[in-house]
């Protein structure tokens, strides 16, 4: 709610005074440097320290993810070139499942660091969901794409291996 209350006052103060501003939404962002209770840091960090990885329900829950060097861009190309007073979402046309993402992560580590004992998704240990929790959250950023010309350059496959490796080598 305190992120649609801090849009709707950016909106107003445009309408009312002309206020040059642009406003951007986005999908989950993943990469190095992320705080550590986030998804994919959690996974890593579990990972390595040979703890269970909670999945929480059935590990359906589906996400966009966007690499945090892609967003960095699109933030740049909105307030340089995009049109006062629009909202743009920036998404990374990269939706995954939750298991999926934890999955490719323990992939990774099997291969960069693998274990003595097992492989990494032998630590995966399923919870009950949160109450409240969206299945699915996701963006349409074709109005970005079609207006401004921007395209996420890191697909997943790619950016989550340059994520892991940041964490092995911090």
């Amino acid at each position: 709610a305190s992120k649609a209350g801090s849009d709707f006052i950016v909106r107003a103060y445009h309408h009312t005074y002309g206020m040059n501003v642009t406003t951007s939404n986005c999908s989950n962002n993943y990469g190095p440097k992320q705080h550590s209770e986030k998804l994919i840091p959690t996974i890593i960090r579990k990972c390595l320290a040979g703890e269970a990885i909670p999945v929480y329900g059935n590990g359906q829950n589906v996400r966009d993810w966007l690499y945090v060097l892609d967003h960095c861009k699109a933030i740049d190309l909105i307030y340089h070139q995009g049109k006062s007073g629009e909202t743009y979402n920036v998404g990374g046309h990269n939706e995954r499942h939750n298991l999926q993402i934890v999955h490719a992560v323990c992939r990774i580590l099997d291969e960069k660091k693998p274990r003595k004992e097992g492989k990494y998704a032998d630590l995966i240990s399923f919870v009950t969901d949160r109450p409240g929790h969206d299945l699915r959250y996701a963006i349409d950023a074709t109005k970005l794409t079609e207006e401004l010309g921007w395209r996420a350059e890191e697909n997943f496959d790619t950016g989550i291996v340059k994520t892991v490796e940041w964490y092995l080598g911090s």
